[in-house]
């Protein structure tokens, strides 16, 4: 089984009805399951510690894939990205900086953030120097200059957006001065942008660092009693950004990027990943039947069932969506209609485990 966390498990960090019971259940059957979340900011240890604390259980940390999980396989490479291992990456969003540290356990060795930019000079965006007090307390000295246009400036060779950025405004300006850079090289700005003759009219064209983001979610459900905006909201101002410097595609210029999270391809291809090596691990030395269904429970339409509906299975698996009444869905007919409708997580095991016709014990 999957779960989305918040609005399934949790709701602003308070447990939901029949949340610690059903993963209980889930563990004593041995039935695996991971905690699919567009979720982020921090480690899967302290994650996953938050989340013991508040259902009072002891799962382990790879049974969460947060929305930047899949983003460690990039330190050794992934289809058209080169191993960022040693390369220098920009890590966006998140407290302070520490999805940082969290870029630093995945195995990234040269990690900048735009504050540890924005304190080597503040001219870059100089709308931010009222937080100047907040960055200084863990903004890093910058291993090279970030102004002047010389070839010996900072060099980024990819940008990763791994959680909700703080201060969109710079952020924004940071990634686009990158993304119109010849290189990555910070301060300088391609010759081939805006050329008629070249594909995309030369933007994105001349070795600027590839833009990722974990979490395309428009909204999601807080404390507030309406939803927020996430960071889906943060890459569409930056697409309407990139859309007004460039002509956008009016003017045949798209916005290269790869999304990842719920409810890519990319994403639930990790978590079936994730889901069969923890049955090798559960039943090992048995003779294991080939993985036939998964349940996805969530709450999300957009996200949780529209990924589930979606996922087309390397092995033939069949991703089953449930959806559940606690978090985002508010009764509306769901765009991505889900297997079934219950009112929580609990109904939404207990109809899995009916439907799958598995026999549980006390």
């Amino acid at each position: 089984m999957a779960f989305a966390s918040h609005g399934v498990l949790l709701r602003a960090a308070q447990p939901l009805p029949g949340a610690a019971k059903s993963l209980s259940l889930l563990e004593r059957q041995r039935i695996p399951f991971i905690l699919l979340t567009n979720g982020g900011g921090m480690s899967e240890s302290e994650r996953i510690g938050q989340l013991n604390d508040r259902l009072g259980l002891q799962l382990h940390h790879d049974r969460i894939i947060q929305s930047h999980t899949p983003f460690a396989e990039l330190v050794e490479g992934k289809k058209e990205q080169e191993p960022l291992e040693n390369k220098c990456v920009l890590v966006v969003g998140g407290p302070n900086d520490r999805c940082r540290h969290v870029a630093k356990q995945y195995g990234f060795k040269s990690v900048v953030t735009p504050a540890d930019i924005f304190m080597a000079h503040p001219s870059i965006w100089p709308f931010s120097k009222s937080f100047s007090d907040h960055y200084k307390n863990f903004a890093q000295p910058v291993s090279r200059p970030v102004t002047g246009g010389s070839p010996g400036n900072l060099k980024v060779d990819a940008i990763l957006v791994f959680n909700d950025p703080r201060d969109w405004a710079l952020d924004i300006q940071v990634i686009i001065d990158l993304l119109l850079s010849h290189h990555g090289i910070l301060g300088t700005y391609s010759e081939k942008n805006n050329r008629e003759d070249l594909p995309n009219r030369g933007y994105q064209q001349d070795g600027q660092p590839k833009l990722y983001f974990s979490n395309p979610d428009l909204l999601w459900a807080a404390a507030y009693h309406l939803p927020r905006l996430g960071q889906g909201g943060f890459a569409a101002a930056l697409h309407g950004v990139w859309d007004a410097l460039t002509g956008g595609p009016a003017a045949g210029v798209k916005l290269q990027s790869t999304m990842i999270g719920k409810p890519h391809q990319s994403t639930y291809e990790f978590a079936e990943k994730r889901l069969l090596q923890q049955r090798e691990s559960a039943f090992k030395g048995a003779d294991v039947v080939p993985l036939r269904d998964v349940y996805m429970i969530g709450d999300n339409p957009e996200s949780d069932i529209r990924g589930a509906n979606s996922f087309n299975s390397a092995t033939g698996t069949e991703w089953t969506s449930i959806l559940v009444k606690t978090g985002v869905y508010r009764g509306e007919k769901p765009a991505w209609p889900p297997k079934v409708i219950v009112n929580g997580v609990q109904d939404a095991v207990e109809w899995a485990l009916k439907r799958s016709q598995w026999l549980t014990s006390p």
